[in-house]
């Protein structure tokens, strides 16, 4: 069994909810304290045995490359000023043994055609899919409990989070077979069902594993939602052929495509963070509200 060692990071979209913030700066360099989001999932995808990150940008993400690019000049002022542990900082966003690539995503058209950008890197292989703006705070990493059914299993898998079901027209809503613990053996899959269609109220958020088969199905897929290739019917589609699992992760999601789930990540990074945790909580405390 080949073994999972490449993700897909589609980053090639507007970033509408957070305009103007989004106009010119991508939504995924978005800073939860100290670091862009992007850094976090990219962070994630390194402790799940990840040695390859695909970036598939867009014609405003050049900033993208430039965050896990060396930075020679800053480098170096670092190192001039005796700033060490800044320098050790910058140097570690990209670990050494750690391979990126960017490819272009020539147009906006859908999570289906944005993955599929990725073929030719993933070349015939298993792979992951990290949305970036769903931020997962967990002990284990979201992708490496993926991962390990997937080196079970040798199907696709998909991350799952109970929603309440009024919300169900935000997400890919999932119907199961069977349940054994939080792994589900999926049955159906509609992407933003309205709530009295919606099969259950288990929806696929920012984290996939999928056997390279799957590129084949978004071949096939036409528009859907959106008037996009939605990535739901290319999974949808790989049902027919094989089984696709999806597994109720251990962890808490912030939805950080939204100002309320951004702001929330932000706050519960702070309260974490070594250099800030008490003097926020001193603040937070002493807030009136």
């Amino acid at each position: 069994m080949k073994k999972i060692k490449k993700v897909v990071f589609p980053v090639a979209g507007l970033g509408t909810r957070f305009l103007p913030a989004t106009k010119a700066s991508p939504k995924e360099m978005l800073p939860i304290v100290d670091k862009p989001l992007i850094q976090y999932a990219a962070e994630e995808a390194v402790s799940s045995g990840i040695k390859e990150l695909i970036f598939i940008i867009g014609r405003t993400k050049n900033v993208i490359m430039d965050h896990f690019d060396s930075a020679p000049e800053l480098e170096n002022e670092l190192l001039a000023k005796n700033k060490k542990t800044l320098l050790k900082l910058v140097q570690k966003i990209v670990p050494k043994n750690i391979d990126c690539f960017f490819v272009r995503q020539n147009k906006p058209a859908g999570l289906g055609h944005a993955i599929h950008c990725a073929k030719n890197i993933v070349n015939n292989e298993p792979f992951a899919v990290i949305l970036a703006d769903d931020l997962i705070k967990s002990q284990t990493p979201c992708l490496k409990q993926l991962i390990d059914i997937y080196n079970e299993k040798e199907t696709a898998v998909l991350a799952l989070e109970k929603i309440n079901k009024k919300e169900s027209g935000k997400y890919g809503i999932i119907e199961y077979n069977s349940k054994n613990n939080n792994l589900y053996d999926v049955k159906s899959i509609v992407e933003k069902p309205s709530p009295k269609n919606a099969k259950s109220n288990l929806a696929v958020v920012g984290r996939y594993v999928f056997p390279p088969e799957i590129f084949s199905q978004i071949e096939k897929s036409k528009t859907g939602v959106g008037k996009e290739i939605q990535i739901t019917d290319a999974i949808a589609s790989l049902m027919n052929n094989q089984a696709v699992y999806g597994y109720i992760f251990d962890g808490k999601r912030f939805d950080c495509g939204s100002k309320f789930g951004y702001l929330q990540a932000t706050i519960e990074y702070a309260l974490e963070h070594k250099e800030l945790s008490k003097e926020f909580r001193n603040y937070l405390k002493n807030l009136k509200i």
